[in-house]
């Protein structure tokens, strides 16, 4: 994501290799026979410097490496001889099989390696870690401070906000201290513990920049800035203040050449403490929305007056509202286009990362106190948080076993049989949702709520899009195999109300 001359870089390392060193011209001993030694002295520290020693003793056990296998993906295509036709019945072939080629396994995308860090939040093998780094992965290496070596497993993975949460099998592990972002205050030392370039346990000093940050790369955003160095495998790691305690979860650098220019994000612990609660209870966050779109108040009145018009809303500081959804809890709040959002449940909010922090705390079924300004007259009303589907029901991961089916993307043999580009065959069938919506054994399915089906990964992931919709609506376009198309649903809030 560009913006202006700069890009955002996701700070996860994509390659691994060696980091040579530059050569040193004069080794120490050389030096120390070449320099006069002098009595050393004494020097006390200038008054008002920060030790931050003790912070990193604390926190640099608790940040992992984790290398990331996504296996490479193997298909079987039809491979012709160009030379058949002239030569088959010179070497006996005859007419036998002349013109079907032969079947042949090629590798369509190679074996992939990644890295990143991650933070232990419980000595029972808890770790938080960057959606981007894991996401996709088939083996999870997490390897410790201490170069001991797990297996990791996914729990749990959220887009929206890029968190992660993966667990080892190991006891006594060194958690790290849960700090309150909160609490942190701009100018306040932190440091950026991590894996940059797998140059494992490194740890960068900064002071916290900025705190708030939208940047539009993330659904729900609200980043800590820092100048504390972040590069590339930093992804994950953590971000602690000057007692060692964790405050954030590094995620990106914003920079020309995707190196660190003196800018850091990390997510905040207020926005990770609710994320990581629902991923291991629930599998999937519970996410409360207020149902209004808009922007910074500040924004607003700088259109406007671009425009040539004078604005006067009442107050220069809160999220102008644009529009309401319907049957929201913005709606039965009363909030209405114009209104400028400055509070919620009594926390000042003066742009929209704020208010998307304030919620990201809370789950559907909550109730929340909403202040805002309209025709320049404050007012304060008390709703229910809802989720994307309106309700307040708990969500819940969808069971891929659910549908009963076995998936596999189509050949290149059969795609020219049956003149397709793309498609999943179902190889095999139970009792389960996709048979009890028609389809069966033989059948491929070409499309899910328009997203086109080439590999089983994008039929989960449109499961998964689906499930947290306000829709919870699978449409399936499907073909037989003797070219008869079908066209069906499923409704997956049916297994909710069971």
């Amino acid at each position: 994501m560009w913006l202006g001359a700069a890009a955002l870089t996701l700070s996860s390392s994509l390659l691994t290799g060696a980091i040579m060193s530059d050569k040193i011209s004069m080794t120490s001993k050389a030096y120390a026979a070449a320099t006069p030694q002098a009595t050393p002295v004494q020097v006390a520290a200038p008054a008002g410097l920060v030790d931050l020693t003790t912070a990193a003793e604390r926190s640099v056990n608790s940040v992992v490496y984790i290398k990331v296998t996504k296996n490479a993906v193997r298909q079987t295509v039809t491979v012709r001889d160009p030379f058949e036709d002239f030569f088959g019945d010179f070497f006996g072939y005859g007419n036998r099989n002349r013109g079907q080629g032969r079947q042949q396994e090629i590798e369509t995308q190679p074996k992939r390696q990644g890295a990143g860090s991650g933070v232990i939040i419980s000595a029972d093998g808890y770790i938080v870690t960057n959606n981007h780094v894991v996401a996709g992965a088939d083996e999870i290496l997490v390897k410790l401070n201490d170069n001991t070596e797990y297996k990791g497993r996914i729990i749990g993975l959220d887009e929206t906000t890029d968190l992660a949460l993966v667990k080892v099998e190991a006891k006594n592990l060194p958690a790290i201290t849960i700090g309150n972002s909160d609490a942190l205050k701009i100018g306040e030392w932190v440091l950026a513990v991590g894996n940059p370039f797998n140059l494992t346990s490194t740890v960068t000093a900064g002071i916290v920049s900025a705190k708030a940050r939208s940047l539009g790369a993330n659904g729900v955003e609200s980043f800590i800035q820092t100048d504390a160095a972040i590069n590339a495998g930093n992804s994950g790691g953590a971000l602690v203040n000057e007692r060692g305690e964790l405050v954030g979860i590094n995620a990106m650098l914003y920079s020309q050449t995707g190196s660190y220019a003196g800018y850091g994000f990390a997510i905040p612990t207020t926005i990770m403490n609710k994320v990581v609660a629902d991923l291991k209870e629930f599998g999937v966050v519970q996410r409360a929305l207020l149902g209004v779109s808009g922007m910074d108040a500040t924004n607003y009145i700088d259109i406007e007056k671009e425009k040539g018009n004078e604005v006067d809303l009442g107050t220069n500081s809160g999220i102008y509202v644009q529009s309401v959804s319907e049957k929201s809890t913005a709606e039965e709040l009363g909030l209405q286009k114009g209104d400028v959002i400055t509070s919620i449940d009594g926390k000042a909010v003066s742009k929209m990362a704020e208010l998307q922090e304030a919620l990201s705390q809370r789950r559907p079924g909550e109730k929340v106190k909403v202040t805002f300004v309209r025709n320049k007259k404050e007012h304060s009303e008390t709703a229910t948080l809802r989720n994307a589907q309106g309700g307040t029901e708990v969500l819940e991961e969808v069971d891929i076993d659910l549908f009963g089916a076995q998936l596999k993307p189509l050949s290149d043999e059969m795609k020219q049989q049956l003149a397709l580009r793309y498609g999943l065959e179902v190889t095999a069938i139970k009792k389960g949702k996709l048979m009890e919506a028609g389809i069966a054994k033989g059948m491929i399915l070409l499309q899910v709520n328009d997203k086109e089906m080439r590999t089983v990964e994008d039929f989960e992931d449109a499961v998964k899009a689906a499930n947290q919709s306000s829709d919870r609506t699978l449409w399936i376009r499907a073909i037989t195999q003797s070219g008869r198309r079908v066209a069906t649903a499923i409704d997956l809030s049916d297994e909710k109300k069971k």
